[in-house]
């Protein structure tokens, strides 16, 4: 469902006063309802990148306060109709929130691959979902903009891409220089009036402008205005489902992407955007998995699909020492009936 935003400002300035010269979903009265960077790569799913970090500041700011809301991007992207050769179209991205839901990381966590997945998360994720009522788009003036930010979230915007957009690394960004890349969406959760800025989430990780952040100038002309056939500016509203499902929680911390393991030892990788797939870690000899696991029975390690570890106390780890080529790390933590998975590919040399 969609329609044009409504501009009535109720949930953090009253209709009656004027709208602020700053705002930011960073610091409502000094609390951050955002959520950690995250980075897409490979795959071109900014779409479902940029609906999900909305969706997970609404989410905090329903319960009250941050704690660690986390829903899976590769859930929406692929089970919407995503595909990793050009993306998927966010209106069915947004309706698919509405009809379905997104559920929880640990239901299908990105594999980070260049290659499309199935729509395959762990059985029960329909019980662990956060929907939306409705959706819409915002009308392109500054005006509105800033009234749907504050009554409705976080908007999910599109933008063009230049080149130096994709070099930058802080400051207010304006475009200088550089050929025009594509297209691209984003999260837009604040602006400032005084800086004349817009203040916006991206999905290219934290060694991306300001810590995966970018302030982008009110003259900067970054907006699509036609985009997926709409304003290119769209506005998620009525956030609802299990916010905080009583699951388990687990993530492979190493082997990390963009580092390579020898006998162990980890440091960044050299050329980690080629060779194999962008940011795989490497591994010389062996190395050891090590997954951050919380509010679990057990844990079971695969290697390929072959079982190679249960732990049912910390530390979760275990050594990884395979022959060459490519290889599918999976963790899978049990609580009861509940599962959560992690997953990471490696390459062994």
């Amino acid at each position: 469902m969609k329609k044009i935003a409504l501009l009535v400002v109720v949930l953090i300035c009253p209709a009656s006063l004027a709208i602020p010269e700053k705002f930011s979903w960073q610091d409502i009265n000094g609390v951050d309802f955002t959520t950690p960077v995250k980075n897409q790569e490979p795959c071109p799913s900014c779409e479902a990148y940029a609906i999900v970090a909305s969706l997970e500041t609404m989410v905090q700011y329903k319960v009250g306060y941050p704690f660690g809301c986390d829903l899976s991007e590769a859930h929406l992207f692929f089970c919407s109709g995503g595909t990793c050769k050009w993306g998927v179209n966010v209106t069915d991205a947004a309706n698919y929130v509405v009809n379905y839901g997104v559920p929880d990381e640990g239901c299908f966590p990105d594999p980070h691959r260049k290659t499309d997945s199935s729509c395959d998360s762990i059985p029960g994720w329909e019980n662990r979902t956060v929907r939306i009522k409705e959706w819409g788009w915002v009308s392109n003036d500054m005006e509105s903009i800033k009234k749907s930010l504050i009554e409705h979230g976080p908007l999910v915007i599109c933008i063009y891409v230049w080149e130096d957009f994709m070099h930058y690394r802080g400051g207010i960004y304006t475009h200088k220089w550089g050929r025009l890349k594509g297209g691209h969406l984003i999260t837009l959760v604040g602006y400032d009036d005084i800086e004349r800025c817009w203040i916006c989430k991206n999905s290219w990780g934290k060694n991306w402008g300001e810590n995966g952040w970018v302030r982008i100038s009110y003259d900067a002309n970054l907006f699509i205005n036609n985009c997926y056939g709409g304003t290119g500016i769209l506005y998620l509203e009525g956030v609802y489902g299990n916010f905080m499902p009583d699951v388990p929680k687990i993530y492979i911390e190493k082997p990390r992407r963009y580092h390579t393991y020898i006998f162990g030892k980890e440091i960044p990788s050299i050329f980690g955007r080629v060779f194999v797939q962008v940011g795989i870690p490497r591994v010389i000899g062996f190395t050891y998995v090590e997954a951050n696991v919380t509010n679990a029975e057990k844990v079971e390690f695969y290697v390929d699909g072959n079982l190679k570890e249960v732990d049912y106390e910390p530390p979760f780890s275990f050594k990884l020492n395979e022959k060459f080529g490519l290889h599918t790390v999976e963790a899978f933590a049990y609580k009861g009936e509940n599962v959560s998975k992690s997953i990471v590919d490696v390459f062994v040399i």
